[in-house]
């Protein structure tokens, strides 16, 4: 979470109306923007995997779209992210059951969208409130853990958020690549200078095989990634400049980028 740059929003509602306000009140601005709308639970996890937003804004009905509210935050508790976005329900539903239920899924806020005052201003400032105060405590607790944190916990830490970045840009863990880049990641991360070469010949020899093998099996996992997928949404999971005489990040090159992130979070 960087609170110095616009907030990343996903837009889950039915409301074509609904819909357009909210584009209509953060199109000027510059502190939120929206990395998806759907009316669609299945879809709407599909948004959050690929693009992590840092706020989520869900109609709990769903009632003109797929799926409901209720099943997409079952499938957001189910999977892991590096960092788990702050959800505000909006819902036309009044009743105390219902929202105690919900709170205990994890919403940060509810909006009964016929109470007065409620508007989607309200609602975009809330979010942009939550986050400040999540960035204050974070930063408190960072503070803490590095007071209290174990160093084998610090490691695992480290390993889950390597994990995650992995998964979200779809390296499989069937690849032997995907180990490799793991343990080069996680031994750069503790360096305090960019040693990439140096990390990729201490794996080889970690795993006792030569470092031309290392080399070969990350560049097939990052080969498969970029074979695969779309060209755009990869430029926004990694926004590096790639050489365009080979078109794909060299080994050093994608492990020092994924260093640098996971150092600043930790």
């Amino acid at each position: 979470m960087n609170k110095d740059k616009p907030m990343p929003i996903l837009l889950i509602e039915d409301d074509v109306e609904e819909c357009r306000k909210f584009k209509d009140f953060v199109a000027n601005r510059t502190d939120v923007n929206f990395v998806g709308i759907t009316a669609s639970s299945n879809e709407a996890v599909k948004l959050v995997k690929s693009h992590l937003p840092e706020g989520i804004i869900l109609d709990l009905e769903l009632s003109k779209g797929e799926g409901t509210g209720l099943q997409f935050l079952a499938t957001l508790n189910s999977i892991s992210l590096g960092l788990r976005p702050i959800v505000v329900v909006t819902t036309n539903i009044q009743s105390n059951v219902m929202y105690a239920h919900i709170h205990n899924m994890g919403i940060a806020f509810i909006f009964y969208k016929k109470q007065a005052g409620y508007s989607t201003e309200l609602v975009i400032n809330t979010l942009l409130e939550l986050r400040n105060s999540l960035f204050i405590a974070q930063t408190a607790l960072h503070r803490d853990l590095q007071t209290i944190e174990s160093p084998e916990e610090l490691r695992m830490r480290i390993i889950e958020r390597i994990d995650a970045e992995l998964n979200q840009i779809g390296i499989s863990i069937k690849l032997k690549g995907r180990a490799y880049l793991q343990e080069a990641i996680y031994l750069l991360v503790n360096k305090e200078r960019n040693e990439s070469t140096a990390v990729l010949y201490q794996v080889a020899e970690n795993n006792r095989i030569n470092y031309n093998s290392i080399i070969r099996a990350i560049q097939t996992a990052i080969q498969k990634i970029w074979d695969s997928s779309d060209i755009e949404t990869l430029k926004e999971k990694y926004p590096v400049h790639i050489n365009i005489h080979t078109g794909v990040p060299a080994p050093t090159e994608f492990i020092h980028y994924y260093a640098e992130k996971i150092r600043k979070t930790i």
